[in-house]
């Protein structure tokens, strides 16, 4: 059988690596102030999906799963109010 706290570095390590491949998004929004080819419905049914595993973590009592989605989810949010006002901004900017 497997240690608890081996399963947990296991989540830990997987929860690390699917939130940090969201910051190259985050940060490519950020410096180009455009979100002219980003799925905004993708992110909104993943940001759903990370709520879920959020609710899942808290039932199961996983602190990995709970950590990583809720700050995978911080980046969600981020990358979701930064499209949409990149958006916003683009959509006055055509004639």
């Amino acid at each position: 059988m497997i240690a608890r706290w081996m399963i947990e570095s296991i989540g830990s390590a997987a929860g690390i690596c699917t939130t940090a491949s969201l910051v190259p998004q985050l940060h490519r929004i950020w410096r180009s102030k455009s979100a002219r080819d980003l799925s905004l419905s993708m992110f909104m049914v993943f940001g759903m999906g990370v709520a879920l595993w959020i609710t899942y973590g808290i039932a199961a009592e996983s602190p990995s799963v709970i950590v990583t989605n809720s700050c995978s989810m911080v980046l969600v949010v981020a990358i979701l109010t930064l499209a949409l006002r990149a958006r916003r901004g683009e959509d006055k900017m055509e004639p």
